[in-house]
């Protein structure tokens, strides 16, 4: 999940920041606090040391702007896995890429174990209809082994020209070997909601959350209502399986669209101004409808942010596998001409108080998907958050939980959890979960 930030930065250049903070610290902090400059002086001359020493004696001469983002971003990657820097061309993907429209294959991946791991396939993209699944590592592309890299670098190799293409090497759990998936580069566009009516229920499904989200799901909503007739709609399905976040304004406004009121959702962090909680408004754009949410082992962020709203205000019941569990909002601090940071600044809480950081959604009815024979040797479940090295621990302990299955089968017929969902919404089938107890909501 990703908070946007526009703050003025006192410098930009390592030293010359740290020279300004730390010229503040003793007038403030007396006795032993000139023992934490100090020693903070020390590894700073430590950093200039170094980085002389390999600019006068390294084998080759180096880039001076390589090895200062390497170092800025190793210091970053070091905090926990969402934690990064980018530099000013980096910065503009971003930008673009949240704005719905970009360049590459379609994978939200992050890094693990030196490899880059695949979240989810974004769908209707290249890397999707290549066959790329979520949980998929990519050890080489074009033959150059991803440990050479960082994350950035890899993600900044597999964008390019459109029409080009990339091998992209996959290991694959419950496959023998790494296999080569040759993919052609193209302009990633986004439609980040698509909409279907299933007799009369309205399906939304959701794949990222961008700067569109919110208005394509009303606008999604306008067209289910006019296809099947607002009165004759008996319920929707809201499905956020392998969705791996995006914006949390959008999670917000998609939360909202279903309640009438009380709390979506709350930050936390180290200061005052990180602590925020957000409200929905009068207006359920479904009227009140019956909404079935699913998720399994790919949906994370701000996925499990309107799970976990709609969950606890008792707004909708929650079917399929334990989510991702990632509980912890990034802010992009923009630095002028040098990029911008991605940096974890707070925790978000479900309204009922919970964290789901390396812990996860746990729905309400919990529903396995049937794999093919094909597939039962090749597919195993996702790891989640608390897999990844490095990762926040929750606040409440026990954070081994997360991850689960996060297949997905490509026909609506095969779809297990899809057709729980419509003979629930139908009355062919019944669960004491559906619906929820509206009188056991969280009190606001």
């Amino acid at each position: 999940m990703i908070r946007n930030a526009s703050l003025l930065l006192a410098g930009t250049i390592i030293g010359a920041t740290a020279a300004v903070t730390l010229t503040q610290v003793p007038s403030l902090i007396p006795g032993v606090a000139h023992a934490a400059v100090s020693d903070t002086y020390r590894q700073l001359n430590l950093f200039g040391d170094v980085f002389e020493r390999i600019r006068s004696d390294y084998v080759e001469q180096p880039d001076d702007s390589s090895l200062i983002e390497a170092a800025v971003n190793g210091m970053l990657t070091s905090l926990d896995p969402h934690s990064s820097y980018m530099n000013p061309k980096d910065f503009k993907d971003m930008q673009v890429q949240t704005r719905g429209e970009f360049g590459g294959l379609g994978i939200e991946v992050t890094m693990e174990d030196g490899v880059v791991k695949v979240v989810s396939p974004i769908d209707d993209t290249p890397a999707a209809k290549a066959g790329i699944l979520a949980g998929d590592l990519i050890v080489a592309l074009d033959g150059e082994a991803i440990q050479n890299m960082n994350l950035n670098q890899a993600v900044d190799k597999m964008r390019g020209a459109v029409n080009t293409p990339i091998t992209v090497t996959i290991q694959r759990k419950g496959t023998e070997k790494p296999f080569d998936v040759k993919i052609v580069r193209d302009v990633i566009r986004v439609q980040s909601v698509k909409s279907r009516a299933e007799g009369d229920i309205g399906y939304l499904r959701i794949s990222s959350f961008n700067e569109q989200t919110f208005d394509g799901l009303k606008a999604a909503i306008d067209k289910l209502k006019a296809d099947i007739g607002k009165d004759k709609i008996k319920g929707y399905i809201l499905d956020l399986r392998n969705n791996p976040g995006g914006l949390l304004d959008q999670a917000e406004y998609v939360s909202d669209a279903f309640l009438e009121k009380g709390e979506i959702v709350s930050t936390r962090g180290r200061h005052a101004d990180q602590n925020m909680r957000y409200d929905a408004h009068p207006g359920d754009l479904t009227d009140g409808k019956p909404v079935i949410v699913l998720i399994n082992g790919g949906s994370a962020s701000a996925s499990e942010i309107v799970a976990g709203a709609l969950q606890d205000q008792k707004r909708a019941t929650i079917l399929g596998t334990r989510s991702f569990g990632k509980g912890s909002v990034q802010t992009i601090i923009p630095l002028g001409s040098n990029g911008a940071i991605r940096l974890t600044t707070a925790r978000y809480y479900t309204p009922s108080g919970k964290s789901i950081q390396a812990k996860g959604i746990d729905p309400d009815i919990q529903v396995v998907q049937d794999l093919p024979p094909e597939l039962k040797d090749k597919i195993t479940d996702t790891k989640g958050e608390a897999s990844l090295k490095g990762h926040l621990t929750n606040e409440g302990g026990g954070d081994e939980g997360t991850g689960s299955q996060a297949y997905v089968p490509p026909e609506a017929k095969d779809d297990k959890q899809l057709q729980q969902a419509i003979g629930l919404l139908d009355g062919k089938q019944a669960n004491a979960a559906f619906p929820p107890n509206a009188a056991a909501a969280v009190p606001n």
